[in-house]
């Protein structure tokens, strides 16, 4: 559901499909943190698990339109390929699969298939040494952006780990992080960071300039620990406003255009769980009935937003263990 307050109304977000339900293992999430998006409708998923189930920790492989399971590698562990907290994850020009692990301070790199390659990183507050790495995204020359989160900054490599550049440092002024989160690209290589603990959203522009969007609040345009941020081919924002319970939309200069709330529906996944098991088909009839279907629908702490070539965006609903999928039209009336 896209919730207006004030803004533009010439977008609408339609809903498509929800994928994903509970599970250690095998069809469904586990407390899953971040999205990346693949060539052929694939979606990659890490599963951070709980601490008490390590047998949970996994990258999930999806189709985005069916819905439907298509394997899951990595494991728990400090060995080759595998993760304690894995925190992000990206997809490069070659089909390689990133997995960012803020415990053991690496980047592991997989093929799309799930087989591992190789990893790199080491800690520290060095140039290219890492604390605590979130959010990853690639640069349209394949250079990947690290954000560095407990040493308040974001870092640039090649796709093979050799450091190039950073930028940022400890604060809430032009340019400084507190506790910074996701990262997302735009088609002119601007960089757009979730500033976590600052509640809102930075841009950097090529040439230096930095522009700051949000404030903390639960209004239009404010945000309660923002975690993701993407954008779309339009050049428009999305933020995944994780403690209010919602993703919000803004204009490539900022503004407020709407908030997406939920309208998830069952999935694939959920549907072949509730038909072997009578006890939960009647527990959701009733929910239904007493909420009239809400709760289902709700978003529930959103950490990532991902948007596709197609103007798809794909919500990774942490809280009810799912993607919710839309598609981004607009209104030739408003235009």
């Amino acid at each position: 559901m896209a919730t207006h307050f004030f803004g533009i109304r010439d977008r609408i977000y339609s809903y498509r499909n929800c994928i994903g339900r509970v599970a250690v293992n095998g069809e469904g999430f586990l407390c899953p943190v971040d999205v990346a998006l693949g060539a052929n409708d694939v979606a990659y998923v890490v599963n951070r698990s709980f601490e008490y189930r390590p047998d949970g920790l996994r990258i999930t492989k999806c189709s985005l339109d069916e819905g439907e399971y298509l394997g899951e590698f990595g494991s728990g562990g400090e060995g080759l390929g595998q993760f304690v907290w894995p925190t992000a994850i990206a997809v490069d020009h070659d089909g390689n699969v990133y997995v960012a692990d803020e415990w053991l301070n690496r980047i592991s790199i997989y093929d799309g298939d799930g087989k591992f390659l190789s990893c790199w990183g080491k800690p520290g507050s060095g140039d290219g040494e890492l604390n605590g790495p979130a959010g990853l995204a690639f640069s349209s020359g394949n250079d990947l952006f690290v954000v560095d989160s407990r040493n308040h900054r974001v870092q640039k490599f090649t796709a093979d780990g050799r450091y190039l550049e950073q930028f940022g440092s400890f604060g809430n002024g032009p340019g400084q992080f507190n506790h910074p989160w996701g990262i997302g690209l735009d088609r002119d290589g601007q960089v757009y960071v979730a500033d976590w603990r600052n509640d809102r959203i930075q841009k950097f522009s090529s040439d230096g300039r930095v522009t700051s969007f949000g404030s903390s609040g639960s209004g239009a345009g404010q945000f309660n620990r923002p975690s993701g941020v993407c954008v779309d081919n339009d050049g428009d924002i999305y933020v995944a406003d994780r403690q209010n319970d919602r993703v919000q939309v803004l204009t490539p200069e900022g503004r407020f255009i709407t908030a997406i709330t939920g309208n998830a529906g069952l999935s694939k996944m959920g549907a072949k769980q509730l038909q072997a098991n009578s006890d939960m088909i009647r527990q959701r009839a009733l929910a239904l009935v007493n909420d009239g279907g809400a709760w289902e629908r709700a978003l529930s702490y959103p950490t990532a937003v991902k948007a596709d070539a197609q103007n798809r965006i794909a919500i990774l609903d942490m809280g009810r263990y799912r993607i919710q999928m839309y598609e981004k039209s607009r209104n030739a009336t408003l235009n």
